[in-house]
């Protein structure tokens, strides 16, 4: 019975009991650990570049320059300002034509009906002085030689008729324009007009019992006073043309005197620029067509 219980019985682990170490031991373990330690620190570290690679030399990346395409988009609109330009500038300056050698035209009529077919045929020769150049162009290119040269002898036939249309409109209203501004009363004609009617007074009343010592120096200070009129219409209508008296100056400053023009030259130069400015526009388009071209 007892062998049986001893038997049941089931035989636990147990613990072996601790070693106790000895300093050596525990020094060995120390540095074993450290030695561990410091294999695992090692590992961690990046790998050192070994000398003989060269290291990467970052170089800085060129721009490249802009695409052609850019230029080639660009520079056609530019290029095509210009003919709009000169096609717009020669519109301008046909409208102001026609209206110049239209108006001037009719008012050459005797009558009604005469004054507009003078009209008629003003508008005309301006559309034909306008057209005529690009057409001709036109056709020198193309090969026609003879056409061309006849359109370029009707548009000269029809630019010296609408010069000289022109000519009459800016003589005309810049005759006027004169006359009026020398007629008009300043207040140093009003003060010289004023003195010469005190003096035609006095004379006529010492000139009534007879002509005597005071009749006469009533009468030479009459002429005086008229005179004195004179002079200060005479400098009315030198001002009335500033642009001209103006010009005169400039020239003859800028030429150190050398040039010294009349007003009749530099009013005759206006007026060809005044008629002749208008009838270039069939040039202005002939060359703005061109450039398209």
């Amino acid at each position: 019975m007892a062998d049986d219980t001893s038997a049941s019985i089931i035989t636990l682990h147990q613990p072996k009991p601790k070693k106790t170490k000895t300093p050596a031991e525990r020094a060995r373990e120390y540095r074993q650990r450290k030695r561990a330690e410091k294999s695992v620190t090692e590992t961690d570290l990046p790998l050192p570049v070994p000398a003989s690679v060269p290291a990467t030399v970052s170089t800085p990346v060129t721009p490249l320059p802009p695409s052609t395409a850019t230029f080639r988009a660009v520079t056609p609109s530019r290029r095509h300002a210009a003919p709009i330009l000169l096609t717009v500038a020669a519109l301008a300056l046909a409208v102001v034509g026609m209206t110049m050698n239209g108006w001037f035209a009719r008012s050459l009529g005797s009558t009604d009906a005469a004054g507009w077919l003078f009209l008629a045929i003003g508008v005309a020769a301006d559309l034909v002085a306008l057209v005529m150049p690009s057409c001709a162009a036109g056709l020198w290119r193309a090969g026609q030689r003879a056409t061309a040269l006849a359109g370029w002898a009707v548009w000269l036939m029809t630019f010296v008729f609408a010069v000289t249309a022109g000519i009459g409109f800016a003589s005309v209203n810049i005759a006027d324009v004169t006359m009026a501004r020398a007629s008009r009363a300043t207040p140093a004609v009003t003060t010289a007009q004023a003195a010469l009617a005190d003096a035609i007074s006095s004379r006529d009343r010492e000139c009534k019992g007879g002509v005597g010592r005071f009749c006469r120096e009533r009468e030479a200070a009459v002429n005086e006073r008229r005179q004195a009129v004179d002079l200060t219409m005479r400098s009315v209508e030198q001002t009335a043309d500033p642009q001209t008296e103006a010009a005169i100056r400039l020239v003859a400053w800028a030429t150190h005197g050398m040039l010294r023009p009349t007003g009749d030259d530099f009013a005759m130069l206006r007026l060809v620029l005044l008629a002749l400015l208008p009838q270039i526009g069939g040039i202005l388009l002939m060359v703005g067509r061109g450039h398209r071209c």
